[in-house]
């Protein structure tokens, strides 16, 4: 298992100091129990073993380190210097405040300083934050970040869509409300033409219609 490299806001605990498989699979029928469910009923004897093996698959992200992703870099890009952007990178990752999904897409762009990630490292990498507890600022901070940090690149612009379950489905309940958020780093922060061309692409019209982290 990789040494997780995060955030300093943000802890992770090691595998050993988690809860046993066991232990998890009872959390989960305590949970069945004050629902007002009977976790002896056949169709609820598997429950638990199937919640926590979802729960592997949704939470995966605690167990990737997101430094090692773009870990791998190329520098013959024959002078390369404009604008890289990849839109529409779909994600599912759950809100750490209900623990329910949360259901988008990502557009990444970046201008390289000589060297330049392998695209699909720029969809694992949303990946591997989307696979964690989160709040959609956050994550949009932590990928915008962590590219500025391993590529050293000109510029970083990170920009997220997403529908929020813990208010389509509970609370408010206002289904198809869509929550943007971006994060614009270096050239992108500092040079207006810059952010214009990125938010062209993704065919925005002006930078007041996104939360600017």
């Amino acid at each position: 298992m990789p040494s997780i490299n995060t955030p300093k806001y943000e802890k992770i605990l090691r595998p050993e100091d988690r809860p046993t498989r066991l232990e998890a699979e009872q959390a989960v029928q305590t949970l069945l129990r004050w629902a007002g469910e009977d976790p002896t009923r056949e169709g609820l004897l598997d429950t638990p073993s199937r919640v926590v093996r979802s729960y592997q698959e949704f939470f995966a992200g605690y167990d990737a380190d997101p430094v090692q992703v773009l870990a791998r870099t190329f520098t013959e890009v024959e002078g390369y210097d404009e604008m890289i952007v990849m839109t529409d990178i779909r994600f599912e990752s759950h809100c750490e405040h209900h623990m329910a999904p949360i259901i988008g897409k990502a557009h990444i762009g970046y201008i390289p300083n000589k060297r330049v990630v392998g695209i699909s490292k720029l969809a694992r990498l949303v990946e591997v934050f989307a696979k964690r507890l989160q709040i959609q600022e956050k994550m949009t901070a932590q990928i915008a970040d962590t590219l500025l940090e391993v590529l050293q690149p000109i510029g970083v612009a990170v920009v997220i869509e997403a529908s929020h379950q813990c208010m389509t489905t509970r609370g408010i309940h206002k289904p198809g409300t869509t929550l943007a958020t971006s994060r614009m780093l270096g050239s992108f922060r500092t040079d207006g033409e810059t952010r214009r061309e990125f938010l062209a692409i993704l065919g925005r019209t002006s930078a007041t219609t996104l939360s600017n982290t």
